[in-house]
């Protein structure tokens, strides 16, 4: 069968509360975000790994607090006393680390908001000590900064986040997809994301409906060529 044309077209991923499923592994994130204004100190770091939901519970936060969200590869050159100005979420605060600029940055914008009353929520995939931080005051600052882990999915988890990736690019697979894919991939937010990446790409290409023969023929390639794990 010849391939046919392939488009990357433009998905909308929905970040709204009603849309993020609490489970055992992320009840206690969902808490602190939603009692953010119980934070210790009036701040939060926010721990998880790629496509945990780290970003889908910042925007709920900045909802909910009226709040900005900058990525920390842009306050460098952000205007940080602007920002202190409101409740404000650095999402991957753990990439300042080396960059002199930023991490001065991300130290006077912590030490700003709080200033001012505001609160600050960071995001990062691991534990402030092991960001690799070289300014000592932006360092203990973090480590001293109270945090929540996003852990990885239990069974129901995993089958909600594959689900809601399908439907944020308006995928409708066949009813077997979903417990198949359970059951036979890497236990990981960040496979979920890559299996439907390829599942939509196969089914582009090859113009074959997403059903469960598709996706065994995609984790038998991909953990032959070990591009899902």
């Amino acid at each position: 069968m010849p391939q046919q044309l392939s488009f990357d077209l433009l998905t909308k991923t929905a970040l709204g509360r009603d849309d993020f499923f609490v489970a055992s592994s992320n009840a206690a994130a969902v808490a602190m975000i939603e009692g953010w204004q119980g934070w210790p100190s009036r701040k939060l770091v926010l721990i998880g790994p790629s496509g945990a939901g780290k970003t889908h519970l910042a925007h709920v936060w900045a909802a909910l607090a009226d709040a900005q969200i900058i990525e920390a590869g842009d306050l460098a050159s952000a205007d940080i006393p602007a920002l202190a100005t409101s409740n404000v979420a650095v999402e991957n605060a753990a990439s300042v680390a080396g960059h002199d600029e930023a991490e001065q940055a991300l130290f006077h914008l912590h030490n700003l908001t709080l200033a001012q009353g505001n609160s600050l929520l960071l995001t990062a995939t691991c534990e402030a000590h092991l960001w690799g931080l070289s300014l000592p005051d932006l360092a203990s600052r973090m480590q001293g900064t109270a945090a929540v882990a996003l852990n990885e999915p239990d069974d129901t988890l995993l089958s909600v986040v594959l689900m809601k990736l399908f439907a944020d690019r308006q995928l409708n697979p066949t009813p077997d997809v979903l417990p198949y894919l359970a059951r036979h991939m890497e236990r990981s937010f960040d496979a979920a994301r890559r299996v439907v990446d390829a599942l939509d790409a196969a089914a582009l290409a090859q113009g074959r409906e997403i059903n469960r023969k598709l996706a065994s023929d995609v984790l038998t390639a991909q953990n032959a060529t070990g591009s899902l794990y």
